[in-house]
């Protein structure tokens, strides 16, 4: 049987040396033994997996909302869990690639959407309007506070007590004076965006949003045809598959062999010199970057903003002023540990992690609960 220390060894006799080893791991904010038969990043790894808030992600939505609202809804678009899992996929393939810690990396990527509140981007962009005059709400910075301070899952600390090395990869915006995170958060990033942009452009295929006569004028399209012979505009359901197949093995030997270059170009030997680097190592080659931006466009434009996700997002947005509204006017309605946490970091940061950590369809029944339908007459 391994033990920690043969398994730490191994990470240090096969991965490239500016990989994040366990052994050198920044430690946790509380101290505690670590396990004899996991590295401290797999120890990180389990303890996402297991909590409250990852289940939830089950149930948030990605797009298209995970609530039967109406006609239209469908089982097989993605959530914010499979999202999570496609790019924990794409983030340790790249990692086993490059040599760097795959586990590390996986730990980040289960971890780097916990803070989504229910219904998505717009979900975040109304708690944060709600809360402008508290401090704001991001979701990223809501999924550090689920993992320090929310998860109540052990007697000695408050949240996961998580590595810093794990914190710091969901660090992903607010870095001013810390420089570059470890190229493994950084592949965390990259792979978050390479996943949304390949199923976003499936699930909008299988909608009906998107249409392949729509898409043909756009650049990444025309690439992709290129390399995979299907008859567009005319394509089967096989045909949407292969492509997004193709999609995801293009962008994936892109990003590799354009953050392999990078690294080798920096003449970086271990991992504190990434941190110190100027530019982000992890990284697509120029040709991609501008397919990537013009795709980002594209869809913002034709399918995020789409009329039919409009009508979604008021229904999300209308719902969750309401339930915001409901609970700060009424205090009585939440749940006794939701109050207990208003006595320590006030009432409406209270009700704003109370409804961040709901999903789509339990906000649908609170919702309905406050608001019945009118009585038909």
């Amino acid at each position: 049987m391994f033990t920690r220390a043969d398994l730490e060894a191994r990470e240090a006799a096969t991965l490239a040396p500016y990989a994040t080893l366990s052994r050198d791991s920044r430690g946790r904010e509380y101290p505690e033994p670590e396990s004899e038969t996991r590295t401290a990043f797999q120890k990180d790894r389990d303890r996402i997996l297991h909590t409250t808030a990852f289940r939830r992600l089950e149930s948030k939505t990605q797009v298209f909302l995970n609530v039967p609202f109406g006609r239209g809804q469908g089982d097989h678009y993605r959530t914010r869990l499979t999202h999570t899992l496609e790019v924990q996929q794409v983030a340790r393939s790249v990692a086993l690639m490059l040599g760097l810690n795959e586990t590390l990396a996986e730990a980040i990527a289960l971890a780097h959407d916990l803070g989504h509140p229910p219904f998505g981007h717009a979900g975040e962009r109304v708690l944060d309007a709600l809360m402008a005059e508290y401090g704001g709400f991001n979701h990223n910075t809501q999924a550090r506070r689920i993992v320090t301070r929310l998860e109540d899952r052990y007697p000695g600390f408050p949240g996961l007590n998580l590595t810093l090395d794990t914190l710091d990869g969901l660090n992903k915006h607010d870095r001013a004076g810390l420089g570059p995170p470890g190229l493994e958060a950084q592949l965390v990033d990259a792979a978050d965006a390479l996943a949304y942009t390949a199923h976003d452009l499936d699930d909008g295929l299988r909608s009906g949003l998107l249409t392949p006569e729509g898409l043909e004028a756009l650049p990444l399209w025309q690439e992709l045809l290129s390399r995979v012979p299907v008859q567009s505009p005319h394509l089967t359901e096989r045909d949407r598959r292969v492509l997004h197949r193709e999609l995801l093995g293009w962008l994936i030997q892109d990003l590799t062999a354009a953050s392999d270059s990078a690294i080798r170009a920096s003449g970086v030997t271990c991992a504190a010199q990434v941190r110190a680097q100027p530019e982000r190592l992890i990284t697509y080659s120029a040709p991609m970057r501008e397919l990537l931006a013009e795709t980002g466009v594209f869809l913002r434009e034709n399918l995020y903003r789409h009329w039919r996700v409009e009508m979604q997002v008021e229904q999300g947005t209308r719902l969750l002023n309401t339930l915001f509204t409901a609970f700060l006017a009424r205090p009585s309605m939440l749940p006794p540990a939701v109050r207990a946490r208003a006595e320590v970091d006030g009432l409406p940061r209270a009700v704003c992690d109370f409804i961040a950590g709901m999903t789509d369809r339990y906000a649908g029944e609170m919702y309905a609960a406050l608001v019945p339908p009118a009585p038909t007459l």
